[in-house]
C-alpha cells in the first residue's frame, strides 16, 4: 500500500466519523467502508470484489444526491477518496469524476 492510498483511506474513515449516524444510516456506512476496504487491499482492478464494492458506493452516492441528503460535490469527493484507496493511480488511471 502506498502513502497516497493510506491517506485516501483516512479521508474516507474521517468522512464516516464526521457524518456519523446523523447523516448516514448503518447500512450506508457499511457500504462505504466495504468499498474503501476492498480497494485499499486490492492489488489491481481485476478484483471482482473491489469492482462490486465500488459500484455499490456509486449507487449509494447517487441515491444520497437524488434524496437531497448530500450535495453532488460532497458525494463526488467521497467517491474520489474511495477510488484513491485503490491501485488505479498506480496504473495511470484517472480518479472517478
Amino acid at each position: 500500500m502506498t502513502s497516497h492510498r493510506a491517506h485516501a483511506y483516512r479521508r474516507v474513515t474521517k468522512t464516516l466519523r464526521d457524518m456519523g449516524p446523523a447523516k448516514l444510516r448503518p447500512a450506508e456506512q457499511a457500504t462505504i467502508r466495504v468499498a474503501a476496504d476492498a480497494l485499499v487491499f486490492a492489488t489491481d482492478l481485476s478484483s471482482e470484489e473491489a469492482r462490486m464494492a465500488l459500484a455499490a458506493a456509486v449507487l449509494l452516492t447517487d441515491e444520497l444526491i437524488d434524496a437531497e441528503r448530500w450535495t453532488p460535490s460532497r458525494a463526488h469527493q467521497l467517491l474520489d477518496d474511495i477510488w484513491a484507496c485503490g491501485p488505479g493511480r498506480a496504473f495511470g488511471l484517472p480518479i472517478a469524476a
